[in-house]
């Protein structure tokens, strides 16, 4: 009995510990909206009323009504970032993009006037391009049936295609010659993944090419 009380005790203890609490608001909390053209939008729709009575989280430090805020930087950033250091990421970013603009530039005027159109200057741009060219459709995950495990083709959500395409951008300029410099290799990646080419989109090419080869195996997500 006194083994069993112990046992019972320890276990209660342990599932204490193990219980993380991400944040202090609880999940019935709507979102903030902070962007001032969707609080217009709001206020003149039927959800106004309804919000009024829910209750909302307040917006991260990181969100902002700017003209200037994109959410695809800000995602981009966190994911440049190390260790917590977020002003050298966004210190990494904005050098990226000076490069970026410098090296459209130099293609802008070798270029003849009747062609430069088609040459992107903004380098928020084709980071925007070159992450949805990046992103890609399938991706293989473990599934184990009668003790073999199988790689399985299963189809992508918006929110993970982007998650993967921006990590293999990084990863990509992360795997660099000690000579080079990681601010170099990312403009020069950016730019040639938004135009379809460079090593992301090779490796999107071969994810694709590896689900295809295992496409006899898809039915086993629903066995």
């Amino acid at each position: 009995m006194i083994l069993k009380r112990t046992y019972n005790l320890l276990t209660s203890r342990q599932n204490q510990v193990n219980i993380q609490f991400y944040s202090i608001f609880p999940t019935t909390y709507v979102k903030p909206i902070f962007k001032k053209e969707e609080q217009e939008e709001v206020h003149v729709s039927p959800e106004g009323n309804k919000l009024s009575r829910i209750p909302i989280r307040p917006a991260l430090t990181s969100d902002t009504c700017s003209e200037f805020y994109d959410e695809i930087v800000r995602k981009f950033t966190n994911y440049i970032m190390r260790q917590g250091k977020k002003m050298v990421a966004r210190k990494v970013l904005e050098t990226t993009f000076e490069n970026i603009k410098i090296l459209q530039l130099k293609k802008y005027y070798q270029l003849p006037p009747e062609e430069r159109d088609s040459v992107i200057l903004d380098p928020k741009a084709i980071l925007h391009e070159a992450i949805e060219n990046c992103s890609p459709v399938l991706e293989l995950t473990n599934v184990r049936r009668g003790g073999i495990l199988y790689k399985v083709p299963i189809p992508l959500n918006e929110q993970r295609a982007k998650f993967l395409s921006m990590n293999w951008l990084i990863q990509t300029a992360n795997d660099k010659p000690d000579t080079d410099k990681f601010v170099d290799v990312l403009a020069k990646e950016l730019i040639n993944a938004s135009n379809n080419e460079g090593k992301t989109i090779k490796k999107k090419h071969e994810l694709h090419k590896q689900c295809e080869a295992n496409r006899a195996f898809a039915h086993y997500r629903w066995i």
